[in-house]
């Protein structure tokens, strides 16, 4: 139990999080938003489809960059203490690689299963990106976060 504790602080963090610091999340996530929203609904042909993708990956890893950033600051991340969290916490990884799953399993394929139109795959990227996707960028760091910041204690 205590080890599903210790997973449940990262999501509820990544909530505060992305509250927080939602202009900047959404911001950089609009950009995958409205060029889903293009590609998908109406196509983007040849070098405009390609250059469209590389200023999604830009965003995308600026995204994550600038969400990293934001997560430790004042803080002073160490790999060591990564490396023993994983080793000390190993069940709360797994616990927070099941809740993914389970965000996945929902927000990925079901909501992509009910619908077929492009239309409809086209709004509900744009919807994702922002929020879903957004999230778990946020969520995925606050993983990394948690164990290279905390001081593990083994639990139970």
């Amino acid at each position: 139990m205590a080890e599903l504790r210790l997973a449940l602080e990262v999501p509820r963090w990544a909530a505060r999080f992305y509250l927080r610091h939602w202009p900047v999340v959404v911001g950089l996530s609009l950009v995958a938003s409205v060029q889903r929203l293009v590609a998908v609904n109406r196509g983007l042909p040849g070098v405009a489809g390609f250059a469209s993708e590389v200023v999604v990956l830009a965003a995308r890893i600026a995204l994550v960059v600038v969400v990293w950033r934001l997560a430790v600051r004042g803080e002073r991340p160490r790999w060591a203490a990564a490396r023993a969290f994983a080793s000390h916490h190993r069940r709360s990884l797994l616990w927070q690689g099941a809740m993914l799953t389970a965000a996945f399993l929902v927000f990925d394929v079901g909501l992509e299963s009910l619908g077929s139109s492009p239309t409809y795959l086209a709004v509900l990227l744009f919807v994702k990106n922002p929020t879903v996707i957004a999230f778990t960028v946020v969520w995925w760091v606050g993983i990394v976060r948690q164990a290279a910041v905390s001081r593990p204690v083994p639990v139970g």
